[in-house]
């Protein structure tokens, strides 16, 4: 993953230090992409170990359309915690505008399933977009989407997601979004009947907080080894079909798990 510490340096030499909302401040560059190969490999860090089941199990509970972490809880995920009230609702967040996007008629529509559909019937379209930012919603959201849109493309090579992330923390966030949305790639290539082929991340504000600096630099020291590969159970062929058991990751030697704060 040379691309992410690439990132990674960029900010420590270049991120302005700036404010944030948490009350914690931050170095942050605007305006950054990254361009995966995902058939080098499957984008899971090796200078850190990263914990695998959150990020499957967090990507299945967004397809599942849910908006409360009990799901989350049940499998021993609970990077969403702090922000769930005490019902543990989130509001109308990612899973709730991914299945069930309300209409100015009471209706609602199931981007997800009119995304499949799109990819196996018009495969060469240009609207294969997936949007969680809701405007009319956002203010009942207990966080407004930091991955807010996502496309994908077809071509010779395989399939292709495009996705844009308008504020992204760099050191936490960003390896879990790079894991999920590639394996929410594979999952599309295996059921549309296609090739992973490339993601291609798009950061708005990429931010280092301070309270990271100590633990990037620790992570940039480390030499990043081979990509793993991430096996999917050939025989399902929904995406609405998946559970956790259908994906088996070889290969993974990473680096020791490194400790870092959430900023809420």
């Amino acid at each position: 993953m040379k691309q992410y510490l690439d990132l990674l340096r960029k900010i420590r030499a270049e991120g302005e230090l700036k404010q944030s909302r948490t009350g914690l401040n931050c170095y942050s560059l605007f305006g950054y992409q990254l361009m995966l190969d995902l058939q080098a490999g499957f984008p899971l860090l090796t200078t850190k170990k990263l914990h695998l089941p959150s990020i499957i199990y967090e990507l299945l509970w967004f397809i599942r359309g849910d908006t409360n972490i009990a799901y989350l809880q049940q499998h021993g995920v609970s990077i969403w915690d702090e922000w769930a009230d005490q019902h543990g609702e989130l509001g109308p967040v990612y899973g709730k505008q991914w299945r069930a996007w309300p209409t100015a008629k009471g209706e609602t529509i199931d981007q997800l399933t009119k995304l499949v559909q799109g990819l196996r019937t018009d495969p060469h379209s240009r609207r294969h977009l997936v949007s969680a930012w809701n405007v009319g919603e956002l203010a009942a959201m207990k966080l407004p989407p930091c991955h807010v849109l996502f496309q994908f493309y077809v071509n010779k090579q395989g399939l292709s997601c495009a996705l844009y992330q308008r504020s992204a923390d760099v050191f936490l966030g960003v390896p879990f979004n790079l894991a999920s949305y590639a394996l929410l790639t594979i999952m599309l290539a295996q059921v549309c009947g296609l090739k992973a082929h490339r993601l291609v991340h798009n950061f708005g504000d990429v931010h280092l907080y301070e309270n990271h600096v100590q633990q990037a630099d620790l992570q940039l020291r480390r030499r990043p080894g081979p990509l793993p590969q991430m096996l999917l159970n050939p025989a399902i062929k929904e995406l609405f079909d998946f559970t956790y058991q259908d994906f088996r990751l070889t290969n993974y030697h990473p680096h020791p798990h490194i400790k870092a704060k959430v900023a809420i």
